[in-house]
């Protein structure tokens, strides 16, 4: 623990880790006792495994590669990757880990159940077709999709699949029912899933909210009416304060909305610090 400047309870963490990952380490208890690894054992660090190599984009989502069925995989690439570093690197790489946790959930929010993620996953590595009873707000649907790539967001998972000519988006949990089939399927040489994701996203956000309205909104309302969502946080930075600036401080912004009655909605949950123009 000197040594690496770490706590013991770091250490004893990451014997534990060490164990998970497969590495046989054992205690020795009494006067001299202490930490050993099994005589003769060594490990090959200068390259990685199959299941190895795929968990490299997950290496600090731990959470999202054990629903992807990735989690030892993910271990082992860890302990490869700090033990290939040089001494103060990894030191650093240490302390690094045992301080910084990411939680993408909101709060009072916890990851949607997705029995059939592995599968799917292991279907867009290899490009075959599945095919998948999928709910909806429509009704139960049958497709036979090729799925293109995974997208977590906000702690759900989303596939995004190939039917026929259009590229849709199915969300993970909604998936009744899937197999994975033998059909082998060609992925389109210009797809880019990233690039494809946020474009959909700005286009179901243009068609969630098609019309504007014109709020005349005090300070104290502003800051209310930022915590509705990111559409609302943007309209908000982008308000015109009105001169004389005044004690209430008010400005117009102008709020993307739905339909008239979601407006409606929202002008009252900030009254009296919103006014409709």
């Amino acid at each position: 623990a000197r040594e690496f400047e770490v706590s013991v309870r770091t250490i004893l963490r990451d014997i534990d880790e060490l164990s998970a990952a497969g590495v046989p380490v054992y205690a020795e208890r009494g006067r001299g006792g202490g930490f050993k690894l099994r005589e003769g054992f060594a490990t090959r660090l200068n390259g990685l495994l199959g299941d190895e190599a795929q968990a490299l984009p997950l290496l600090g989502l731990p959470g999202a590669a054990s629903e992807l069925g990735l989690g030892g995989a993910s271990q082992r690439l860890r302990l490869k990757l700090q033990s290939a570093l040089p001494g103060e690197s990894a030191a650093l790489a240490g302390r690094l880990q045992a301080r910084l946790h990411v939680d993408p959930l909101d709060w009072y929010q916890g990851g949607e159940p997705a029995a059939h993620l592995p599968a799917l996953a292991q279907a867009v590595l290899e490009c075959r077709r599945v095919e998948l009873d999928y709910l909806s707000w429509k009704g139960e649907r049958h497709w036979k999709a090729e799925p293109l790539g995974l997208v977590l967001k906000g702690g759900s998972w989303y596939a995004v699949a190939k039917a026929g000519a259009r590229v849709m988006t199915l969300k993970v949990s909604n998936i009744q029912s899937l197999s994975v089939t033998e059909e082998a399927f060609e992925r389109p040489v210009d797809f880019e899933l990233a690039g494809w994701w946020q474009a959909s996203m700005q286009r179901f956000e243009r068609e969630l909210r098609p019309e504007t309205a014109l709020l005349r909104v005090t300070a104290e309302g502003r800051r209310r009416l930022a915590e509705k969502g990111s559409y609302a946080a943007q309209a908000v930075a982008a308000a015109v304060a009105e001169k004389p600036a005044g004690p209430h401080r008010w400005a117009r912004v102008r709020v993307p909305i739905e339909r008239l009655q979601q407006a409606a909605r929202l002008v009252m949950s900030l009254a009296p610090e919103a006014q409709a123009l």
